[in-house]
């Protein structure tokens, strides 16, 4: 009894040895031809998908641009305005700019919308502390402040495109 399980033992082990590479290699095989596969499908994805994100890039661009705060006040003039109107008037074209921009987050890294989302608040936030002054009484006198308040620093969106651009690199 025992010869004959030792028997059919060694008669099996060669088979379950064999059974058991055979399986380690196709599992293998199997899981290297999913990573191809999935590799083709983002390869030819992103042919489709990366001209719609530089293209959102190049908007998130001009927005950052266009809500410097030299650049604002350059588009957008005083006139008899009061200082609370031109204020007031800043802060909507920045808003405005930023509502129309609003998808763009799609395209982007969480990361970089935040970044993006605190330029637009940090320089709304400027212009209310220029704002703030009490030597201030026009919309005049405001945009004359903040140009020259604002223009020795770094614009808060200075920061949020040198993040733009390096994952626009990255992409490539």
């Amino acid at each position: 009894m025992q010869d004959a399980l030792l028997s059919l033992f060694q008669s099996l082990l060669p088979s379950f040895i064999i059974a058991v590479i055979a399986y380690y290699f196709l599992s293998s095989f199997m899981k290297n031809e999913e990573r191809r596969r999935r590799f083709i499908t983002v390869r030819k994805s992103q042919g489709k998908t990366l001209p719609t994100r530089m293209a959102s890039y190049e908007r998130m661009t001009l927005f950052l641009e266009r809500i410097k705060p030299n650049n604002l006040v350059v588009r957008t003039l005083a006139g008899s305005m009061t200082k609370l109107q031109y204020e007031q008037t800043l802060i909507a074209a920045i808003d405005q700019e930023f509502e129309h921009n609003i998808a763009q987050q799609i395209y982007v890294s969480e990361e970089c919308w935040n970044i993006i989302r605190a330029a637009k608040n940090t320089t709304i936030q400027q212009i209310r502390q220029v704002a703030m002054s009490s030597k201030i009484n026009s919309g005049e006198d405001l945009r004359q402040a903040i140009v020259n308040e604002l223009m020795d620093k770094r614009a808060p969106s200075a920061a949020a495109l040198s993040y733009l651009r390096s994952e626009v690199k990255d992409l490539f």
